[in-house]
């Protein structure tokens, strides 16, 4: 796949304005700080499409991106911290989860966690809940190029053991270097293209 146009289209904090239409959308999601704003630059090829900021917790809306005039991209709010306390997060989650149960054109997850890291018990919630509902999803190990490149594979290994998944569904990726962009690229295209 090649991306040749991406714009914001809306921000929603509400769930009643979710968008509903017939266009194929993706999610990715995340701990805050994981890296889910700059990937989604990354991957669309702009340095700014996705807000990103130093400080964690900050993507507080479900953020929709059209992308070739053909699919949208869903950023949605991440999971773990925030300055504003619990009833705000209480409320971010709470949209999410009306998000991810009541998007019928939603294919697929991308789940995004730190490669230098074990999966945190937020992350592993996560994929419970989307086993739970039967949303598909894929695992995108973030910041690889904090790693030796001989060390990448043992990584993604250890997350898929860590979250009870097959190594396949690890994709490693790093906004940085665009190591693992391509093969993304790919994975999307076929997701896309599977109505």
């Amino acid at each position: 796949m090649i991306i040749t146009s991406a714009k914001y289209l809306t921000s929603v904090v509400d769930e009643d304005k979710i968008l509903k239409d017939d266009m194929v959308e993706i999610a990715f999601v995340g701990r805050s700080n994981v890296g889910k704003s700059s990937l989604i630059n990354a991957l669309v090829g702009q340095k700014n499409l996705a807000k990103t900021s130093s400080m964690p917790g900050l993507t507080r809306m479900i953020n929709y991106f059209l992308i070739n005039n053909n699919f949208k991209i869903v950023d949605l709010p991440g999971y773990g911290y925030a300055k504003t306390g619990k009833a705000h997060v209480a409320n971010w989650a709470g949209l999410m989860e009306k998000y991810l149960l009541n998007s019928p054109n939603l294919k697929t997850v991308f789940v995004l966690v730190d490669c230098r890291h074990q999966p945190s018990e937020l992350d592993q919630q996560m994929l419970l809940f989307l086993n739970t509902y039967q949303i598909p999803y894929v695992v995108i190990a973030t910041k690889v190029d904090k790693l030796a490149k001989s060390k990448i594979p043992q990584e993604c290994t250890m997350i898929a053991r860590s979250l009870g998944i097959r190594k396949e569904m690890v994709f490693p990726f790093s906004s940085e270097t665009l190591f693992g962009k391509q093969a993304l690229l790919e994975y999307i295209e076929g997701v896309v293209e599977f109505k």
